[in-house]
């Protein structure tokens, strides 16, 4: 675990090879924003994406079916939910923030909005919701390289046909990400980029984690299997 849960990664080195605070003019418009924002290179901006992990939620249905403690805190294979989502993040490599309950809202569109508005110079967000404890690293990495090929401004992670986590979004997004409200999430900037022919569904057919999420203690159960299985398989 990190020294502080609320501290984001180190940011890298200045990838656009500005001085001072110069700042990059902002590229065309994109359907996410009319202006997308500019970056400010004194604050040396991320290569990568940051990592958006949301723990704010109330785990109500865990608790509704037979759950001890807050799903969060529930034990994997001796491992809380929420320190694998962790562990997982600082193994990918890439910048990450923790959201915590009470911070922003109680909605999922309150949360995603505290995190991006505390990482305002990030080079895009993944939002993840930190009961998602199976994702492997690999597959962060990888979703954040295609967000980086910059063709599309959101990218779905896809498994076996189910939408899963990370969704990607990139800076052209700012605006609207940190302006959401309420418990559904950035669905409604989904569905407006999608129209405009900017989402990219991405398949992961390799990585069972980015749809197993832990609503309940059946959920637990069966991440235990698979990660027990996948133990198993990288023997």
């Amino acid at each position: 675990m990190p020294q502080s849960l609320h501290a984001d990664a180190a940011p890298a080195a200045d990838a656009h090879g500005l001085r001072a605070c110069e700042t990059i003019d902002p590229p065309l418009p994109r359907p996410c924003t009319t202006e997308p924002p500019a970056i400010m290179s004194c604050a040396s901006p991320q290569p990568h994406p940051t990592l958006i992990i949301v723990a704010a939620g109330s785990g109500t249905r865990f608790l509704a079916s037979g759950g001890g403690t807050h799903k969060l805190q529930a034990l994997l294979d001796g491992v809380s939910v929420l320190d694998r989502s962790v562990q997982n993040a600082e193994q990918s490599g890439l910048p990450w923030h923790l959201v915590r309950q009470g911070e922003g809202g109680a909605g999922m569109g309150d949360s995603i909005a505290a995190g991006v508005r505390a990482t305002p110079d990030a080079n895009g967000w993944l939002i993840v919701p930190a009961d998602l404890p199976l994702i492997r690293p690999a597959t962060l990495m990888r979703v954040a390289l295609q967000l980086g090929q910059g063709t599309h401004e959101i990218v779905m992670p896809f498994f076996d046909g189910q939408q899963g986590h990370p969704v990607a979004f990139s800076r052209h997004c700012l605006d609207a990400l940190r302006q959401l409200q309420g418990d559904k999430g950035a669905a409604s900037i989904v569905r407006e980029a999608r129209a405009q022919g900017q989402v990219l569904d991405l398949p992961i057919d390799d990585d069972e984690g980015i749809v197993t999420d832990i609503d309940t203690v059946q959920d637990l159960a069966r991440a235990q299997v698979l990660l027990l299985r996948a133990r198993h398989a990288d023997i």
